[in-house]
């Protein structure tokens, strides 16, 4: 490749988080009007080197150059100036200013302090003539779809001369015709020599939209791919990489023949499932799995009764169930939700505190909390999930991530539960932590408790299900029940491709 062709490059890059290597000596490059996919699952360091590119994070060690010339990347202004640009999949939009006060934002035309709005908003509609973008500069944001939205947000890059556009998971929350409109843009900015970093777990769009996709793993380079060399299954094996240990590589699955506890016939919510029918029987791990925005959590919600649905039934021990929270909680329910900061538990509150707000129906009586009963009910949630340190007094916002999202189990562990809703259970956790996590659910499934649980690390999920549930575009495209299924398979079913031919698990 002619040194002429490449826009950017990153050499060498090197990244240290405690003595972890986040990034071992990385190499990237990007050509000029290329689409170049960044793949790697997740923790392969793909954000860390986005960070790094766009100046959130100081690289440890390697060059970094643009057009040929060395540079240093120190904020995210110095980015900008060198026209790199980020569109992050939380847009970052006012929503009830118009396209050209948002793309305009920060950047205004004025004199003597006076903003000049009719050359603005004639600088931004002459923009989006040029590159055919299905909005006006007088729309105001709040009436528009999620895919204009996202082209509002391209349209800021491009204000500020964005020679380089990153692109991160640009579809999660796309319908098929909004992703559609999508393309279309990139395919028009490739042919007028923009250049996209393209990143999104939905690898059938990668290989349809790259022109080259390089993958990432456990910090390092795993592969460089042209577009004619593109074997999804080859790509996949990459990623996975050929040094995974049996207990996370594959997992021998068994139907239980159990009793049902949670039935769930035909639940539908237009623009999250469709149709979406499943059961989880008495001491079974059943795990959703796919990529985000595959209507995974909305699922879990829904039974737990935070948010409603259209059609369907949901049935609890073969009878008819209405779900609503306070329902919930009193039938034996239990929620570990995706965001545990925020829905999880009050960090301001000890671990104590945090136990009796999910136990006051059986801590008070004629309205006063007996405090005796409440120090007993946290000491016991600490000794059940090792919590550490075990001080039922400490603020919960103080615990490690790993301890946090204990206490937030600590809460149920202490109710006779029936059901438990696990949603994304260690992000942002440590290995140890992760490995004590999992004996917790697989403790609560030989005690006989019905686990649903949601996840998107693979790994994870044939560590803990004893069956498995591939979502896609709202609906269940895919169920692992019996025999052995691996990473491989979950990847490309997930992907919305066929497994190999023989290694598939019998549905």
């Amino acid at each position: 490749m002619a040194e002429k062709d490449l826009l950017f490059e990153m050499r060498e890059i090197e990244k240290v988080f405690a003595h972890v290597h986040a990034l071992d000596h990385v190499n990237f490059n990007v050509r000029r009007g290329e689409v170049h996919a960044l793949l790697g699952e997740n923790g392969a360091g793909k954000s860390t080197l986005i960070k790094i590119l766009t100046g959130v994070y100081p690289k440890d060690g390697g060059q970094i150059f643009m057009d040929g010339k060395e540079v240093e990347i120190s904020s995210r202004e110095s980015a900008a100036a060198l026209g790199i640009a980020c569109i992050f999949q939380e847009l970052s939009l006012v929503p009830t200013l118009s396209v050209y006060q948002n793309v305009m934002l920060g950047k205004e035309i004025a004199k003597f302090g006076i903003v000049n709005a009719k050359q603005e908003r004639k600088q931004i509609q002459d923009l989006i003539d040029h590159y055919g973008f299905p909005v006006g500069a007088n729309d105001i944001v709040e009436t528009l779809s999620v895919a204009q939205m996202q082209m509002v947000e391209i349209l800021k890059a491009l204000a500020t001369d964005a020679k380089l556009i990153i692109m991160d998971e640009p579809t999660a929350s796309l319908s098929s015709r909004e992703s559609e409109l999508l393309y279309k843009i990139i395919h028009q900015l490739r042919e007028r020599d923009v250049s996209i970093i393209y990143i999104s777990h939905r690898l059938e769009e990668v290989f349809n939209l790259s022109d080259r996709i390089t993958i990432l793993r456990d910090g390092k380079n795993a592969g460089l791919v042209e577009k004619e060399h593109i074997v999804p299954s080859e790509i996949i094996k990459m990623m996975i990489g050929k040094e995974v240990s049996e207990a996370t590589a594959s997992r021998e699955l068994k139907t239980s023949d159990a009793e049902p506890v949670l039935t769930v016939k035909h639940l539908t919510r237009l623009g999250a499932y469709n149709d979406v029918s499943f059961e989880v029987k008495r001491g079974e791990v059943v795990v959703l799995t796919g990529l985000v925005g595959s209507g995974r959590t909305e699922i879990v919600r829904t039974v737990y009764g935070a948010d409603p649905y259209d059609s369907g039934e949901i049935l609890i021990e073969g009878k008819p169930y209405q779900p609503k929270i306070s329902r919930s909680v009193a039938t034996g329910f239990g929620l570990i939700p995706e965001d545990r900061r925020t829905q999880g538990f009050s960090p301001l509150l000890s671990v104590t505190g945090n136990v009796a707000v999910t136990n006051y129906d059986k801590l008070s009586k004629s309205g006063f909390v007996n405090k005796a009963n409440e120090n007993t009910l946290g000491h016991e949630a600490v000794r059940l999930v090792d919590l550490r340190p075990p001080n039922p007094d400490v603020q919960v916002g103080n615990l490690s991530g790993g301890n946090q999202q204990k206490a937030v189990l600590g809460k149920w562990l202490t109710r006779d539960l029936k059901i438990m809703l696990i949603d994304e259970p260690t992000v942002g956790i440590d290995i140890g932590a992760k490995d004590e996590i999992y004996e917790i659910i697989e403790r609560l499934s030989a005690d006989g408790v019905a686990v649903l649980m949601v996840s998107s690390d693979i790994a994870e999920v044939l560590r803990v299900a004893h069956r498995i549930l591939v979502m896609r575009g709202g609906k269940i495209t895919k169920e692992f029940n019996n025999g052995v299924a691996t990473q491989e398979d979950i990847l490309m079913a997930s992907s919305g491709f066929a497994a190999e031919e023989g290694k598939e698990a019998d549905a």
